[in-house]
């Protein structure tokens, strides 16, 4: 098997780290969650290296993230937990979570599920990275966003484009404050939230 490749990741990943450095300052173990290729993990392992990489995601993508990790072989990187929003967390406390390009995938109920394991499983004061396309207001950031929303829409009508103010109002019930949001490569934003 290859490894899996996703362009948008090499395309996000420096901008996102630019983020992290300053988000992830004091923070020792960052849950990712929905790791898709493995391509950011690597990454921001690499370049992050007081931390320790938790991956994690469906079982069936965990052949293509071990690839990366096995190419990279850095001894804060750790092999992928089993995570699906469905169900309850293989963790207990983590200082951080990441995420990224996964809240337009799944569905809403998916999203309220991510928030209640962000409620049960981050530590007292730790941060929470979101990053992908938002609408605000209810309106798209740019045209190609509004196109690829419909596109997913027609890909599966539980997926979309999130209301940036929904997401907020999750984030406040699970505990945490927002303390920035970026804009970032191809119309998408990075958020960082705190817990209070």
């Amino acid at each position: 098997m290859n490894k899996p490749f996703s362009q948008a990741c090499e395309n996000n990943k420096g901008p996102i780290l630019e983020v992290l450095k300053t988000a992830f300052n004091k923070t020792k173990t960052v849950l990712e969650v929905g790791s898709g290729t493995g391509q950011h993990s690597v990454y921001f392992a690499e370049k992050l290296p007081h931390l320790q990489w938790y991956t994690s995601d469906r079982r069936i993508n965990h052949e293509g993230i071990n690839l990366w990790h096995k190419e990279a072989n850095l001894t804060n990187l750790h092999a992928p937990l089993e995570l699906d929003l469905n169900y309850a967390w293989p963790v207990n406390n983590v200082d951080a979570i990441y995420t990224a390009n996964t809240f337009h995938i799944v569905s809403w109920q998916l999203v309220e599920q991510f928030f209640k394991g962000v409620a049960t499983h981050l530590a007292s004061k730790g941060v929470v990275c979101i990053y992908g396309p938002f609408k605000y207001q209810g309106q798209f950031t740019s045209t190609s966003n509004k196109e690829f929303d419909r596109f997913l829409m027609q890909r599966d009508s539980l997926s979309g484009i999130r209301d940036f103010e929904a997401i907020e109002q999750l984030a406040k019930h699970a505990g945490l404050k927002l303390i920035s949001d970026t804009a970032m490569p191809a119309n998408n934003q990075l958020l960082v939230f705190k817990r209070q």
